[in-house]
């Protein structure tokens, strides 16, 4: 299976360890570049602690129970944290001398090293604080869950990036507001946007398709106004007479995908995932919005008000292998939104593939076509061929790199300049 680590799996190498690791295991060592947000693999020169075949068994052996930093909660070998951000090169030279110096203490001393290094990153004076969902974050929130790293974490403490700087770094602004989202209707002929609220009240949606939608964007972060480009909380919303009181209720429930539900028995609010896990959602209730914070940027950490990568997500116990392995399958389990033109049933990514985006705010909208009019929009198939299809790019944002056609034309340029027209998927307008 490709979630195995046994060692018919273990296909990689890794340079800085010698070791054989999967390829999720590998992608776990790289190292966050603060200036470009590309994650990179370490290479050995001057990286790897210069001991004996028997120290460094010794050295993965022990696990070491952390309580700050990124690995905060987690037990992690003495060997990974030896080679983590938190050591210097320096110090680790230092460490690995005393670790082959043969004396009883050696090993003991090296965790005392490495715990007070780790725990100092926690006592830094930084006063930035970020925004999150629905409250404030410092930059320590962000080193933890590996949105920063350490170079960009001491910068910041220093004075010499400013949290604006940061915020806005690609991979950071994914995590801290998320990515697209189905933001309301487009009425093909007549151009007329609306909110998802509005097309229910006007019936050009229907109220199933309409509530899915809605609830969607409750438990991805906020409900959206696209006609004044606005993100507005449930509560907001329905104080803005966006929906009546039995709607509110619904949507208070998915809300708390974001702000978190509350365990019965501890009182601690816990993530959307560990809900169904208690059986506190209903689990297709929760698939699908599980789908949406996925296709939105990313699974959402209620206790830190943010998105957060999926191993990181795995390690806090937000998700799982046997979940990535439903959601990776779009069977009917999955498929838990409707496209009103086709009648189809369809993942969240399927839908959002099918919108088009508004010029005017970037937001993303679902067409919604008149019975006997023609719906553009690319198929399952033809997203297949254009993904299959590479070329190299010298020019632009993509320059230097090979990409697929389906990169190229769902890039923002792309897509302003007729992405839809390139494609080959039509389907006869029906009803909505």
């Amino acid at each position: 299976m490709l979630t195995s680590t046994e060692e018919d799996s273990k296909f990689f190498f890794d340079p800085g360890t010698r070791d054989k690791v999967t390829y999720g295991q590998l992608k776990e060592r790289f190292v966050l570049d603060g200036d470009t947000g590309l994650w990179l693999l370490p290479l050995p020169q001057d990286m790897v602690l210069e001991v004996d075949d028997h120290t460094a068994v010794a050295l993965r052996a022990m696990k070491v129970p952390v309580g700050a930093g990124r690995f905060r909660g987690l037990s992690i070998s003495l060997w990974d944290l030896l080679h983590s951000e938190y050591v210097g090169l320096h110090k680790r030279r230092e460490l690995a001398a005393l670790c082959q110096s043969g004396r009883a203490t050696a090993l003991r001393q090296v965790v005392t090293a490495v715990t007070t290094l780790v725990e100092a990153s926690e006592r830094q004076p930084s006063q930035a604080t970020f925004r999150g969902l629905r409250k404030q974050l410092s930059a320590n929130d962000l080193f933890r869950s590996q949105l920063i790293d350490k170079k960009t974490l001491d910068e910041l403490s220093q004075g010499k990036k400013t949290v604006q700087e940061v915020a806005e770094m690609d991979h950071v602004r994914r995590y801290l507001e998320g990515g697209s989202f189905i933001a309301g209707v487009l009425i093909q002929d007549t151009k007329e946007k609306m909110s998802i609220s509005e097309a229910l009240r006007r019936n050009v949606l229907r109220p199933g398709t309409a509530l899915v939608l809605l609830e969607a964007q409750a438990a991805t972060g906020f409900l959206i106004d696209p006609v004044e480009n606005r993100k507005l909380t449930v509560q907001e919303a329905f104080a803005a007479g966006m929906f009546g009181r039995e709607t509110y209720q619904k949507l208070l429930s998915a809300e708390r995908a974001v702000t978190g539900y509350t365990d019965p028995y501890t009182g601690e609010q816990i993530s959307l995932f560990q809900a169904m896990k208690k059986d506190l959602i209903v689990r297709e209730h929760g698939i699908r919005l599980l789908e949406a914070q996925i296709a939105t940027g990313g699974i959402i950490d209620p206790v830190h008000s943010h998105r957060v990568p999926v191993h990181v997500a795995y390690q806090r116990g937000y998700f799982d292998e046997e979940m990535n392995r439903v959601l990776e399958d779009p069977s009917d389990d999955t498929k838990g939104f409707f496209d009103p033109n086709t009648h189809e049933n369809l993942t969240y990514m399927q839908l959002l593939e099918r919108c088009v985006e508004d010029p005017e705010t970037g937001l993303y909208m679902l067409q919604v076509v008149k019975k006997g009019e023609t719906y553009v929009y690319i198929d399952e198939a033809t997203r297949q061929a254009l993904q299959s299809k590479t070329t190299e790019m010298h020019v632009g944002m993509f320059a230097q790199q090979v990409v697929s056609f389906w990169d190229l034309l769902s890039s923002r340029t792309s897509q302003r300049k007729g992405r839809k027209s390139l494609s080959r998927g039509t389907k006869p307008g029906m009803s909505a």
